[in-house]
């Protein structure tokens, strides 16, 4: 059962859950058509080129998962890996701290804050997972 939640808080949850959705979306089906830029930044990352159109399957993938109610906590999930990623990658490069490698961490923030806001059962299971330490 779902409880009501304000209507400030829905749409908060929803402009923030939508920002991470249409960034991952935008960023998926680009590594699908592959223009040269995603190409030579991907390249540029230590990526073999036929690994960019299997990198953008699993963001859609996973973003779309994330934008069904039903399977959002799982697409989160599976995001949070695919960020874990991108941060290593990031970091192996040596990209700049704030604008680059944290970028990730900013999407997740947003990404998991908005599914905060929404759904009941992930505020359920933090604050059970606090009132346990």
């Amino acid at each position: 059962m779902r409880s009501q939640i304000s209507k400030t808080r829905l749409w908060m949850a929803r402009i923030m859950s939508g920002l991470v959705i249409l960034f991952m979306l935008f960023d998926g089906v680009f590594k699908l058509i592959q223009p040269a830029p995603v190409v030579e930044g991907t390249l540029v990352l230590g990526y073999a080129q036929h690994h960019i159109g299997v990198i953008g399957i699993l963001a859609l993938v996973s973003t779309v998962l994330y934008a069904i109610p039903r399977t959002a906590v799982l697409g989160a999930l599976l995001l949070t890996g695919f960020f874990g990623g991108v941060i290593a990658t990031q970091i192996r490069v040596d990209a700049p701290l704030f604008t680059h490698t944290l970028f990730a961490v900013y999407l997740a923030i947003l990404m998991w804050g908005g599914l905060w806001l929404r759904d009941d059962r992930v505020r359920k299971l933090l604050i059970a997972a606090k009132e346990e330490k």
